[in-house]
């Protein structure tokens, strides 16, 4: 019985396999560049503090930089002495929403009565889901 019995030549075999596995290796290097393509274009607006100064008591200047590829543009400001309870500030120059343009800084004048020696929470929002949190020391 056993003898009546045919299986598969081991070149069919091997070219089975060589098949299987240059299949297996496009499927994987298509993946991979679609995948690496896709996450290097979501750099969009990416915001970073450049500098706070505090030239009155009732006003803060910040500077914010993009860093990203794309435009971004500043919908909101909150202030707050807690990272959980910011109010919305106001902000007199320039009037939001205000642009900051891939690679660039812009500055933010923004009203709000603050005292010495007191951490403040900050919080940049944009019209895309990049916003900015950070806090400073006020002198």
């Amino acid at each position: 019985m056993l003898i009546s019995r045919k299986a598969i030549s081991p070149i069919l075999a091997t070219l089975l396999l060589i098949v299987i596995a240059v299949a297996a290796v496009i499927v994987t290097y298509a993946w991979v560049m679609t995948f690496t393509g896709t996450q290097t274009q979501q750099a969009g607006v990416m915001l970073v503090k450049e500098n706070v100064s505090w030239p009155t008591s009732s006003s803060i200047a910040i500077v914010i930089r993009n860093t990203g590829t794309s435009n971004g543009k500043i919908t909101a400001v909150y202030v707050g002495t807690s990272s959980t309870n910011l109010t919305s500030a106001t902000v007199s120059s320039p009037s939001l929403p205000a642009t900051v343009n891939a690679g660039a800084s812009q500055s933010f004048a923004v009203t709000y009565t603050w005292a010495a020696n007191t951490r403040y929470y900050f919080k940049f929002s944009t019209d895309t889901p990049a916003t900015l949190e950070f806090s400073e020391k006020s002198p």
